[in-house]
């Protein structure tokens, strides 16, 4: 049995939700630590300013976190330089909101007011060189990226305001761009497991995650609900990550919620403020990072992220 001694990770996890009927008690909700996270881990703080933190990515090889800021369409990419420290890497992303490291090595970033899935190189002071990988002037907002090993690239383009006109888009490896999920209200976050074989995206509309067989033409088949946690929490699903083991790190609906790879909860991690997103890094592979509200955390666990398997 793990022995967290830290305020924000204790075994029992208890969320006073306040009940809409006037008068009432608080609810109280109790949610084990999911048994990923290290033993006596503490909840770091790396970084903070007035800004929304977005879009996490650790560099293998500079061993260095990246992450997006936004004030308000102010937006850039920034480097962790050490705690409390970071640099600009690109400034005015045209709303780089999430990212994701290729199977080259590279940062794919979802451009969000420009329309574009992008793909940058990791240079010292910036990017060593800027590729487009995908645009559309029609799109709505892409949000968020990944991709699976075989090359295809998966990313969501929600409609936030209508929800009439969002998807989810493949760029296979032959170039084409397809439309493949077109009944989910507001896609947000996306990412495929470790084998390729499913996506899972989580719809902030409808405040859950629904995952889908991938085809062998990087389309898909029919979506179910894989996740959809006991909670009254209702703060929408964001980003998400994927350790060794196939079990996903899901942002939202209270803090980040573990789930192994049948959809069964393993536990939250509570999170101070609302947290967007999540990604191994660390020289091991096993450290998350949370980009937050204002904030960037760290926290150590006992299994490795999928891209360090």
């Amino acid at each position: 049995m793990f022995k967290h001694s830290t305020i924000f990770l204790v075994m029992i996890y208890f969320s006073v939700c306040l009940l809409e009927a006037f008068g009432q008690e608080p609810k109280v909700e109790m949610h084990p630590v999911p048994p990923t996270v290290a033993e006596n881990a503490k909840l770091q703080e790396e970084y903070a300013a007035k800004a929304f933190f977005e879009g996490p990515i650790w560099d293998p090889v500079g061993k260095k976190l990246y992450f997006t800021s936004f004030v308000d369409k102010d937006t850039k990419i920034l480097r962790l330089d050490g705690r409390g420290k970071a640099s600009i890497w690109l400034d005015q992303t045209k709303g780089i909101n999430g990212t994701y490291l290729s199977d080259k090595g590279r940062m794919l970033g979802a451009q969000a007011y420009g329309q574009h899935v992008m793909s940058y190189g990791f240079g010292e002071s910036g990017p060593s060189d800027t590729v487009v990988v995908a645009q559309n002037p029609q799109w709505n907002q892409p949000n968020d990226v990944c991709q699976t090993p075989n090359g295809n690239i998966y990313f969501t383009d929600p409609d936030f305001k209508n929800r009439k006109t969002s998807a989810v888009y493949v760029k296979t490896t032959d170039g084409d761009v397809k439309k493949i999920i077109t009944d989910m209200p507001v896609p947000n976050g996306v990412i495929a497991t470790n084998d390729g074989k499913t996506l899972y995206v989580g719809d902030s509309h409808e405040k859950l995650w629904r995952s889908y067989p991938i085809k062998e033409d990087g389309t898909v088949g029919a979506g179910k609900v894989f996740f959809n946690p006991d909670t009254e929490r209702k703060d929408s699903p964001d980003g998400m990550s994927i350790d060794e083991k196939g079990n996903l790190y899901l942002s939202g609906r209270g803090g980040v919620w573990v789930a192994s790879p049948e959809g069964k909860s393993l536990g939250l991690i509570p999170v101070p403020e609302f947290c967007s997103n999540v990604t191994f890094g660390g020289v091991d592979g096993k450290t998350l990072y949370f980009t937050c509200a204002n904030k960037v955390y760290s926290l150590q666990m006992n299994v490795k992220g999928a891209q360090f398997h």
